[in-house]
């Protein structure tokens, strides 16, 4: 079904697969009613008791250019960012095992939103990155996740240089499960969850995801805090953060200032 936010949520008959798919538009860009659609659907999803797998994906070529750029202007980031990051920490406490399935440009918010997932499964077509860094911002939630998830060198570099990588690049660090031809990546999914998680107790694997995810959650829970201030409070009141956002939306190269 379609929430008409931009959202399409769908369930198998017996429960025990779910998925949500962003549907948004060219680039699936993640605005704030996105992020409300999102946070009720996992809201709704985590009552089913059978669920063994969530996925997240996205129609059309592209799992998510990002973050909104107008929303993350000042006066509006203060509003925005806190519903993103909620979403982060509503993901990492999401009973069932949850897995990120990416084809396309899997950009910013979008390679954050996958970050929080259990697993990621990409198309050898996709691509990661975080070019917030080109704006003259940073990405709050990758720099909570990202180290956890592949190392402090290899996120310092990918929050730093603002790279693009491939799905293979970014499987050899250890972040994505598995790497799909094109035309494939749901067949794989779907054997890699008849391989791994059918047949076992739901109940179980709630408890499995949960323990799991323990360190995870405590040091999100713990860092996400901090770097949303550090956003906020310090690097919003830059001149070069603001000209940065302006400079995307005006369409412009920026013009920095170093302060």
């Amino acid at each position: 079904m379609s929430d008409g936010t931009g959202l399409r949520v769908s369930r198998s008959p017996d429960g025990a697969r779910a998925s949500i798919t962003l549907h948004a538009g060219q680039g699936n860009i993640i605005t704030a009613d996105l992020i409300a659609a999102i946070a009720a659907a996992l809201d709704e999803l985590a009552r089913v008791r059978p669920l063994r797998l969530l996925t997240v994906d996205a129609a059309g070529p592209d799992f998510s250019f990002g973050a909104s750029i107008p929303e993350h202007a000042p006066g509006r980031i203060d509003r925005v960012l806190p519903l993103a990051h909620a979403l982060i920490e509503q993901l990492l406490v999401f009973p069932s095992p949850t897995a990120a399935v990416v084809r396309g440009r899997c950009l910013g918010g979008g390679f954050e939103l996958a970050l929080a997932c259990d697993f990621i499964f990409a198309e050898e077509s996709a691509t990661f990155g975080l070019p917030e860094i080109a704006l003259g911002v940073f990405p709050p939630a990758a720099a909570a996740l990202l180290p956890a998830r592949v190392g402090s060198a290899r996120a310092t570099d990918a929050i730093l240089t603002g790279v693009t990588r491939t799905a293979e690049e970014w499987r050899q660090a250890g972040l994505i499960t598995a790497v799909s031809r094109a035309g494939e990546l749901t067949a794989d999914v779907d054997r890699w969850c008849a391989t791994h998680l059918d047949g076992r107790s739901a109940e179980a694997l709630r408890h499995a995801a949960s323990a799991a995810r323990m360190r995870l959650r405590q040091d999100v829970g713990t860092l996400l805090p901090q770097l949303e201030r550090l956003y906020l409070d310090t690097l919003m009141r830059t001149e070069d953060a603001r000209e940065g956002i302006a400079a995307f939306l005006e369409k412009r190269r920026p013009i920095w200032n170093h302060r």
